[in-house]
């Protein structure tokens, strides 16, 4: 073995080995277990193992066929796992993990036993393999509901907290694992054993600068606790907000914390501690419900203007942003509320 090569097996055999020690720290080890812990370890110890097989076949291709079969079998539960994991964290509701977990386990041993890599290779390259490849796509897919309040957040420009961050990122991963192997028939076998240490060092270099000794390693902690805001800023805040609305600051697209802070006459961290801890939501969120007030009094009253003018008109710098945002302060897009009125109205 060459160095090239030496190098190349060790980031790829160091990932896959690091993969299994995460394994094993979330299912036996990290403080305040979840049960959704148990689905990260699962996660990771299926892609540790599908790694493990990558690695040492592409290095020593005379690797035993049952090996092989088990690293090629371990791909069926990685789907299953991210769906799992995102579900328990996101709905924080309890899952039938067996209909997920337990049936294709059964599945695949008993395709395992009936039609063994060593006597079926063929069988396992056109069929199985393909097979497995796709449910592990169709679980991204469906696992895509739980990220896609997160990327909407992001969309608006709200604040995203650690845990979204670190669903992203476990999604993401994923994703892009996925898209390695994929694209390994047409490029190099390595790839996607290369492509997971790439991912599993990104997240731990997440872990080691959030420094936090909490289960999932992003749980969120109190920014304001043991903070109070004095009476006097209390006062000088409530009696102030009416001024944003009064004023219409929010129908500036490039608002910030800082200017609205400024007209307040308030230090802009005592605002938004307000806003987070008072009513709930970030200077953003807070903003974006001011424009949609205001986008729905355009919809009932300006009738000659486009839904794309009132976005505008309301403060929004996108079309995109608009619509994000109307969809999710009111559960209907512009056109649908605009529609819901005029029917209202015929009534």
């Amino acid at each position: 073995m060459n160095f090239d090569n030496q190098i190349v097996f060790f980031f790829s055999a160091l990932g896959a080995f690091n993969g299994l020690l995460l394994s094993l720290y979330f299912a036996l080890i990290a403080e305040k277990k979840k049960f959704s812990n148990y689905f990260l370890a699962l996660l990771l110890l299926m892609l540790s193992i599908r790694i493990i097989k990558s690695v040492f076949f592409y290095f020593n291709p005379q690797l035993s066929n049952t090996f092989i079969q088990i690293g090629l079998s371990a791909c069926i539960l990685i789907g299953p796992s991210l769906f799992l994991y995102l579900k328990t964290n996101v709905t924080k509701k309890k899952v039938n993990w067996k209909i997920h977990i337990a049936s294709f386990l059964i599945g695949i041993t008993i395709l395992g036993v009936f039609y063994p890599y060593v006597e079926h290779q063929t069988i396992w390259s056109k069929w199985i393999v393909k097979s497995i490849y796709i449910q592990w796509f169709i679980y991204i897919l469906i696992s895509y509901r739980f990220i896609k309040p997160i990327i909407e957040k992001h969309k608006i420009r709200e604040r995203l907290k650690n845990i979204d961050v670190w669903l992203l990122s476990i999604y993401f991963g994923v994703l892009f694992i996925w898209l390695a192997y994929s694209i390994g028939a047409y490029t190099s076998y390595i790839v996607g054993a290369l492509s997971f240490s790439f991912v599993l060092y990104l997240i731990i270099l997440l872990i080691v600068f959030k420094n936090s000794k909490t289960a999932t390693f992003f749980e969120e902690k109190d920014k304001y606790q043991n903070k109070i805001i004095e009476k006097g800023l209390l006062d000088r805040i409530v009696n102030g907000m009416p001024k944003i609305i009064e004023k219409e600051l929010f129908l500036d697209p490039n608002i910030t914390l800082k200017e609205v802070a400024i007209e307040l006459g308030i230090p802009k961290h005592i605002l938004s501690q307000y806003l987070n801890e008072k009513l709930g939501k970030s200077f953003s969120t807070y903003i974006n419900e001011l424009r949609i007030e205001k986008a729905k009094e355009f919809l009932q009253t300006k009738t000659n203007f486009t839904i794309e003018s009132v976005g505008y008109e309301s403060g929004f710098n996108s079309k995109s942003t608009f619509f994000t945002a109307f969809k999710k302060v009111t559960g209907q897009t512009p056109s649908e509320y605009q529609k819901s009125i005029s029917f209202s109205s015929t009534l």
